[in-house]
């Protein structure tokens, strides 16, 4: 009797734990065990911290933005004011319209626009095709040549500007100025070791029954390329898409320096060369107006974007 009692107590936790992951949905884990997060004390620690998590994340990703906006709503006595306030005391939506003429914004958008979707077009045809031929072509020293252009995503951009810029001075071989013209800023996005990495590893998760039966078909790599693998890799090509666009957008150094003429300037560089002219608060307005594309980018293709860097991870 007395053994059976042991028996008994010592099968009750495993008996409990079974229990628990019953009652726990399939497939699914969390921090905090449902068990601990049944009772009062569990419940309440746990929505605490979330919550608080919630608001510290909320107000330091969106609280830049709100000053950005609110900035550009006020008046340029209150957008210099300290202590700022936390609200305009009355809204200025002109702001908003004096920015767009005044600084010429339609004309440093489309500017951008043009450099952003010609570095697009420069990235998908080299970068894929490089990726493509280190995937499934494998030439001699493939690994070393991947290594190597991996390793230099350990060097800081800053550091590549000066050999950057002397080489667009003088082009080897063509020998030509690339200065305001837009291949200064083409051609140095095309060398994006990132891209190439993320395409890389997409090409290499496609089954190679696919690549076999087009070759079987008599398809040439070029056409399996066209044909075959192109149209299912549709996920990593908006990621680099999106990837290659904003990097364009965001950036300032390069188009300062390799840009000089007004006319042919970005939005951030232009934005720039005209901030000593205008008020505080039509400047806010201006960096706003600036901010909109890459944020509605963002919004409407995040979806395609997790997907994107996490296709080709599992394979099965």
């Amino acid at each position: 009797m007395a053994s059976n009692t042991f028996v008994s107590r010592r099968r009750a936790p495993g008996r409990r734990r079974a229990e628990r992951r019953a009652a726990a949905p399939e497939g699914r884990r969390t921090l905090i065990s449902p068990a601990q997060l049944a009772r009062p004390r569990g419940r309440a620690v746990y929505w605490t911290v979330f919550a608080l998590v919630t608001v510290l994340f909320t107000v330091a990703f969106l609280g830049p933005l709100y000053w950005m906006v609110t900035g550009g709503l006020k008046t340029t006595q209150e957008a210099v004011q300290s202590p700022p306030t936390l609200f305009p005391t009355s809204v200025h939506t002109e702001n908003y319209a004096r920015a767009w003429t005044v600084m010429d914004l339609s004309r440093l958008l489309f500017n951008t626009l043009y450099y952003a979707f010609g570095a697009l077009a420069c990235q998908l045809l080299f970068d894929v095709t490089a990726a493509y031929s280190l995937s499934r072509l494998r030439p001699v020293f493939g690994k070393a040549i991947l290594g190597m252009m991996l390793a230099t995503l350990m060097i800081p951009a800053t550091v590549l500007v000066v050999p950057q810029y002397l080489t667009v001075l003088d082009m080897p071989i063509v020998q030509r100025n690339l200065i305001d013209s837009p291949w200064v800023i083409w051609l140095p996005s095309v060398t994006n070791a990132f891209n190439i990495f993320l395409l890389k590893r997409f090409f290499d998760s496609i089954p190679h029954e696919l690549l076999d039966a087009a070759a079987i078909d008599g398809a040439s790599p070029l056409r399996t390329l066209r044909s075959v693998v192109l149209p299912i890799s549709r996920p990593i090509l908006g990621v680099v898409s999106i990837f290659a666009v904003v990097g364009v957008w965001k950036d300032f150094l390069w188009p300062m320096l390799t840009l000089p003429d007004p006319s042919g300037q970005t939005l951030n560089v232009g934005i720039y060369s005209l901030a000593n002219g205008v008020p505080e608060n039509v400047l806010i307005a201006a960096l706003t107006i600036a901010s909109v594309p890459t944020l509605i980018v963002f919004l409407v293709f995040q979806r395609n974007i997790m997907s994107g860097l996490t296709a080709g991870g599992i394979k099965g």
